[in-house]
């Protein structure tokens, strides 16, 4: 992926809204350039596609934390996946280094709510321990992470 790529890359992750012709005024490209690139870059799978982000608070979620899984045995993604993606609340799980086995990412309404979410991953047979950190505040929260 050459600059010019990662500018247009930067500029859909700002506004995923944004025309070619916007995009292009930004990266020095006409439309039908920009286009062919975000093109090619869909068809290599460089952009996996485009979706919608929303504001946490705006849909009620004003408590968001990170439960630390820790298992029993060796648990695969696919396991997790299976246990976890069932659960509206939970909105990403990711295999992890270090003494946890896996990282979920839960956002809910209150902390009655945060409370059920981490009773019902406990009750997952293979989860022996869990450890759970609130967000206080989101500092860094770029699009696409």
């Amino acid at each position: 992926m050459d600059a010019v790529n990662r500018a247009i890359v930067g500029e859909l992750l700002r506004d995923g809204r944004a025309t070619y012709q916007e995009v292009g005024s930004v990266v020095g490209l006409s439309a039908p350039a920009v286009k062919r690139r975000v093109d090619l870059m869909i068809a290599r799978g460089e952009i996996a596609g485009f979706t919608v982000r929303v504001d946490p608070q705006a849909m009620g979620w004003t408590l968001e934390g990170y439960v630390e899984i820790f298992c029993s045995g060796i648990v695969s993604p696919a396991v997790l996946e299976r246990d976890f993606a069932p659960i509206p609340e939970v909105v990403r799980v990711s295999t992890v280094t270090g003494d946890a086995d896996a990282m979920v990412h839960v956002m809910a309404a209150n902390m009655e709510q945060i409370e059920h979410v981490v009773e019902r991953i406990r009750t997952v047979t293979h989860v022996v321990k869990t450890r759970t950190a609130l967000v206080m505040s989101r500092v860094v929260d770029r699009p696409g992470a």
